[in-house]
């Protein structure tokens, strides 16, 4: 397509990409022991076969043993990483995609009580807030060893065959050195710019001295921390100019912001109601100031706005990385004119939020992500012959199984109660902020109809409809109610978050909200109270305010909170609700003293997760061949369910998502893609 500026080959250095589309490095968690094996082989690979020019992985490769692993960190300062290293490059390769791999020493960005127990390290002894660590401040032989570590790396990224390194200078140890914040020496490294610079410029030549002048480096560099105590925007410019004026580095992938908490890495990575591409103007700055090539990445989603940062001259190469996770084959699809079949990323961050709770990156509506040993990104036609196959309920769970049954090549009838599809996704979606979330719902359904699927809405299925439609396969999508059940006492009196964000109850002037889900829903419903003007409280018998909540969607809500001057309360437990004339009165116990309290308020929200709306399971559970039974052991391992518990039956039934139990969207995904995908 030779009028589509994104997909016109680039050259960098001897470098030949096919077009400008890039996943920057980003790390995954999804090693072994430290080292890159099958999984993270096999994520990557999908990206090849999509069409990307260029993967990057190993988000913040460590380079030294004193740099232990944040959150999965490739250990690339062991020589076993180049092994895997290798077989990873070969199969990127294989289909027609440049790697390269991300290298850095962590410096006060981590954690030192793990691995070796070593000190952080880092210019001066300031603390990271976010890791929390008290970090050492280096002596020269710190600086020497790091310096000949990074060396080691690169030495090691080049005996993998990969196409190249890109040194991490965003948070991290090298930059800390530019940092007024985070450098307060008096040597020769702190100061001025030029000291300030010093210790990057020592670590880049001993690179070049040991992997010499024609492998590719670049820098993933912040040139603006857009903070008072950090680095200027005029620094931060002075240093790309000098560092693309160096002979030392190739290229430069543009970062603005600092990340030493997580109110501050919610911009630098922005989700959901952030603007698009809010400092890709500020990348095409430092494109212009340096006359150099150009990376960049920051909520860039679409590919409408992906074409647009290549074609007005701001980048070279374009990073939709999070898009990637949604959808590996972007650049498939556009190439096949098949952009409208893009699956959207939406936003949400659940895939770099589950890395920082010790999990593993993950799209909230692609499961295949991380999973590709065993999960499909395209759902292959299966060899027949033709089923019947029956859906109740089109949140995100039943628009999966209809979505995969359809491709399958079934005949499929799906069943809603509602007007619409979307059962939970419209809550979310109900906060202006949130809105995206939509695209969850509107993809399939756009898939949907590709396929065929009959949509019947106003449906409310009971056993003898579904009955009359003859199915070979039922799959009971149906969700889950609000649940109440936990109080003592005064569970009619309870408005639930659903009441408030579905508008079937208005908010009241004095209100508490109690939440003990921990999760989005409670904190959803909080900010739709804020915004509307009640005097709000939250109270929760966590020791925290929404422990399930990650790092770049909490403070969001937080600041939705502080604006409205929420009150929030920990470690209370909502036992009962009474009415007192006009009012009510919520009974609370704090488990640590044995203490009571009461709040006199006009409304008591409650958030509490869902109970599985499962009648019309059971009704139809006596007449499946299976009893409703699901072979965990084929579920896991990926195989076909094959049960047979009742012979005379004349159907399998499934139930998946909230219909079995509270959860959340990728759950529910998750439920259907490994059940409908053997149908």
């Amino acid at each position: 397509m030779p009028g589509d500026a994104l997909l016109q080959p680039y050259r960098l250095k001897h470098l030949a990409l096919r077009n400008r589309l890039l996943s920057t490095a980003h790390e995954p968690a999804y090693t072994e022991d430290g080292l890159p094996k099958e999984r993270y082989r096999l994520y990557h690979r999908e990206k090849a076969k999509g069409g990307i020019a260029l993967t990057m992985v190993g988000g913040s490769s460590v380079v030294s043993p004193d740099s232990p692993q944040a959150f999965g960190n490739i250990q690339l300062w062991r020589d076993e990483a180049v092994p895997w290293l290798k077989a990873l490059a070969d199969d990127v390769h294989a289909h027609g995609a440049a790697i390269m791999i991300q290298i850095t020493h962590l410096g006060r960005r981590t954690g030192w009580s793990k691995e070796h127990w070593l000190p952080v390290l880092a210019p001066s002894a300031i603390r990271e807030p976010a890791h929390r660590s008290f970090p050492k401040a280096m002596e020269d032989w710190d600086m020497a060893r790091v310096a000949r570590h990074y060396a080691d790396a690169a030495e090691r990224s080049v005996a993998a065959g990969l196409d190249g390194l890109e040194i991490e200078l965003y948070g991290h140890l090298l930059d800390q050195f530019w940092s007024p914040a985070t450098n307060r020496r008096n040597d020769e490294y702190g100061g001025s710019l030029d000291n300030r610079m010093r210790f990057s410029l020592e670590v880049l030549r001993a690179i070049r001295a040991r992997i010499g002048p024609d492998f590719i480096v670049g820098a993933r560099m912040v040139c603006d921390e857009d903070w008072e105590r950090g680095l200027s925007r005029a620094d931060g410019l002075e240093i790309a100019r000098r560092l693309a004026a160096s002979g030392l580095i190739d290229f430069i992938n543009v970062i603005r912001g600092h990340i030493d908490t997580d109110e501050a890495l919610s911009h630098v990575i922005p989700g959901t109601g952030a603007r698009l591409a809010p400092h890709l103007d500020f990348a095409g700055e430092v494109r212009s100031e340096t006359r150099f090539p150009v990376f960049h990445a920051a909520r860039i989603q679409d590919v409408a706005t992906a074409r647009h940062a290549v074609a007005s001259g701001k980048l070279d190469m374009v990073g939709m990385t999070r898009a990637h996770i949604a959808d590996p084959h972007i650049a498939l699809k556009v190439i096949e004119g098949r952009e409208h079949e893009i699956r959207p990323c939406v936003g949400m961050g659940y895939c770099i939020d589950r890395i920082y709770f010790g999990g593993e990156a993950l799209c909230i509506h692609n499961a295949a992500t991380g999973r590709e040993a065993t999960m499909p990104h395209v759902v292959a036609r299966g060899p027949g012959p033709r089923r019947k196959v029956v859906v109740v309920g089109a949140g995100p769970a039943g628009l999966e199984a209809a979505r995969v049954a359809a491709a399958r090549g079934h005949e499929v009838v799906l069943f809603e109660a509602a007007d619409r599809a979307g059962g939970q996704v419209l809550l979310a979606a109900s906060l202006k902020r949130r809105q995206e979330v939509m695209g969850i719902v509107d993809w399939r359904l756009a898939e949907c109809a590709r396929d065929g699927v009959a949509l019947r809405f106003n449906a409310y299925a009971e056993a003898a409809d579904v009955l009359a439609e003859r199915p070979d396969i039922v799959v009971i999508a149906t969700g889950g109610l609000p649940d109440t059940a936990f109080l003592d006492a005064g569970a009619a009196l309870a408005t639930t978050s659903w009441d408030i964000l579905s508008g079937a109850a208005k908010p009241a002037g004095e209100v508490l909200l109690y939440d003990d889900n921990g999760a989005h829903p409670g904190m959803t419903a909080a900010e739709y109270l804020a915004e509307s003007g009640a005097a709000l409280e939250i109270a929760t018998p966590e020791r925290v305010l929404a422990p399930e909540v990650g790092g770049t969607n909490y403070p969001a809500y937080f600041r939705a909170f502080a604006r409205a001057k929420v009150a929030i309360s920990l470690n209370l437990r909502l036992e009962r609700i009474r009415r007192d004339g006009n009012r009510l009165v919520a009974t609370l116990f704090n488990e640590y003293d044995k203490s009571h309290h009461e709040r006199r308020v006009d409304q008591v929200v409650v958030e509490h997760g869902t109970l599985p709306a499962d009648d019309l399971y059971f009704a139809l559970k006596p007449g499946a061949r299976n009893l409703g039974e699901v072979d965990h052991d084929a579920l896991i391992a990926g195989r076909k369910q094959a049960l047979v518990r009742n012979p005379a039956g004349a159907y399998a039934l499934y139930r998946v998502g909230d219909a079995v139990a509270s959860r959340n969207i990728h759950a529910a995904v998750y439920d259907a893609l490994r059940l409908a995908k053997d149908f």
